[in-house]
């Protein structure tokens, strides 16, 4: 719940209204991020998967969030229905989070040419990347002259080739283009638009991936901290984002990851 984590307390989102989608449980990445914009000082509506009611009320409740609304972001009438949700709501908004991602699991294992299908590539861009692209249309509509935020989550599997990541990687590097054309198109209008990178982490996501486990070790191994990712870190990145605190940061990748994407080789395969 909102005891998860150790998230600093103040009055940087005081006042103001967002959207967090993509929240499915308590070691969600969104979740990390809700919670440290809950204590200081954000009002959220959460959009989620239907059917996920069960699971995601509970921590709403817990941080005080009463918007809920399911959506489906491959269904235009379900997008139409939660944007309607939240302008009903909140009537404008100062920042949107999206962290919605899928890869059909059988094409998350294994060569890349050989396990990818059409079917599957389309359906892992469509909702990994082109909802990023439906959902920053619609956030910026509800967004006031005097601008906002929006922020997306990526991996390094779009810069390089991660092991049995496949289909995702691709649709992360489609992401985050998208988020330099859409930084460039609503900059004039003063939203800033950005992604955050983090390394590997417990979450439902990295489940989904084969030797997925693996990566937490390997990545905190080759990391130039030697440490895991923490929820705290990367929702402190998020604050500083979404907050006025990064009024002049726009079109980013930020990496939080323990420095695991800037290092070569380790030192161990140096020695070798």
């Amino acid at each position: 719940m909102a005891e998860d984590y150790q998230m600093p307390k103040g009055q940087l989102m005081k006042g103001k209204r967002g959207v967090v989608t993509g929240v499915a449980n308590h070691q969600s990445i969104a979740w990390g991020i809700a919670s440290q914009l809950a204590a200081q000082g954000a009002e959220m509506a959460f959009l989620h998967l239907p059917g996920m009611e069960r699971r995601v009320e509970p921590l709403a409740e817990s941080i005080g969030v009463t918007v809920l609304a399911p959506v489906d972001v491959t269904d235009d009438a379900s997008m139409d229905a939660a944007f309607g949700a939240v302008k009903q709501a909140f009537g404008t908004i100062d920042f949107f989070v999206h962290a919605i991602a899928f890869a059909n699991k059988d094409e998350l294992k294994g060569s890349f040419v050989e396990n990818t299908t059409r079917e599957g590539f389309l359906r892992a861009m469509n909702i990994s990347a082109f909802s990023f692209v439906d959902c920053a249309r619609r956030a910026a509509e509800l967004m006031p002259e005097a601008g906002g935020s929006i922020l997306t989550l990526t991996y390094m599997g779009s810069e390089r080739a991660i092991p049995n990541y496949n289909t995702m990687g691709v649709a992360k590097a489609a992401l985050e283009a998208a988020t330099r054309y859409a930084a460039r198109d609503l900059g004039p209008r003063g939203i800033r638009v950005n992604a955050l990178s983090p390394g590997a982490m417990k979450t439902l996501s990295l489940a989904g991936i084969s030797g997925g486990r693996g990566m937490l070790a390997r990545g905190r191994s080759l990391s130039a901290m030697k440490a895991d990712t923490t929820m705290e870190g990367v929702a402190g990145a998020a604050l500083w984002l979404l907050s006025d605190l990064g009024l002049s940061t726009t079109g980013e990748v930020i990496h939080v990851d323990a420095g695991f994407h800037i290092m070569g080789f380790s030192e161990d395969e140096a020695e070798g």
